[in-house]
């Protein structure tokens, strides 16, 4: 399984070098690039210049990008919309995607295999014009990612669209054999169950999301502080015909520093 960390537990911070230096001293493969334009603003073309050059002399990939959730600097909190692909106003669907486009445009210079997508927020329900929206989404970006050497994984959430029932449904109804799944193991700990997940996604799995919580808020602690069964969830993700990479997704309100990110990543990497 690839060792890959997201930088999302940097979110308050702006994403440099230094603290790429961290997840390798850690012993990370792989980094997933967290799209939000206060950590790593995919737009401005001398952040993304300068996180290029680290990847090109380093022997760390760029694994996967995390699509952006919000469009400005203060993930929502100045009122800014939510990027929601499969909103019911058409312009806010049309705004939605133009903003991952963007983001997108950063494989141009740091080649990344993947990009998590979203489909809608907690309140939106599950229906056919759900469907129909989803279709069109992922149709649009898998046809904008394609040149740029990009591949679309879905992931799993708490809202009732990206449930992974509703989630194969848009794969085989859209007929994308080429659009995978991120499971996010903490996400489904608060939905059916990771073994419920892992039975029903595992043969679209190219990605995990891996942190943990108490079975009662998306708390993206670190494994083995929650009530997660780690050991299972393993076993799982090995047994996957595609091996997915292994992503730590840690929250960035635990306040980590770089030097606890470095111990307790190689730490959690050694159950891998």
């Amino acid at each position: 399984m690839l060792k890959v960390v997201s930088s999302h537990v940097f979110l308050r911070h702006r994403l440099h070098p230094g603290l790429l230096d961290t997840f390798r001293k850690a012993g990370a493969q792989g980094v997933e690039l967290f799209a939000a334009r206060q950590h790593f603003d995919y737009v401005n073309r001398a952040e993304v210049r300068e996180l290029s050059a680290w990847f090109r002399s380093n022997p760390v990939e760029a694994f996967s990008m995390h699509a952006p959730l919000f469009p400005d600097h203060e993930m929502g909190r100045g009122g800014a919309p939510a990027v929601n692909v499969i909103h019911p106003e058409k312009s806010r669907r049309i705004d939605a995607m133009d903003e991952i486009k963007r983001a997108l445009e950063a494989a141009e210079q740091i080649p990344f295999r993947f990009l998590i997508m979203h489909l809608g927020e907690r309140e939106d329900t599950w229906s056919p014009r759900a469907l129909e929206f989803s279709i069109t989404a992922l149709e649009h970006l898998r046809a904008f990612a394609s040149p740029l050497g990009v591949k679309l994984l879905v992931e799993n959430l708490q809202g009732e669209v990206a449930r992974p029932a509703n989630l194969l449904e848009i794969l085989s109804a859209g007929h994308f054999r080429d659009i995978g799944v991120c499971l996010d193991v903490g996400h489904a700990h608060l939905g059916d169950g990771e073994a419920a997940a892992l039975a029903e996604l595992k043969p679209h799995l190219r990605s995990s999301h891996l942190h943990d919580n108490h079975g009662e808020r998306d708390e993206h602690l670190w494994p083995g502080e929650g009530t997660i069964e780690w050991d299972e969830v393993f076993d799982g993700l090995k047994t996957a015909p595609q091996a997915p990479a292994g992503v730590l997704e840690i929250h960035y309100t635990l306040d980590e520093t770089p030097e606890t990110v470095a111990l307790k990543a190689a730490k959690a990497f050694e159950k891998f």
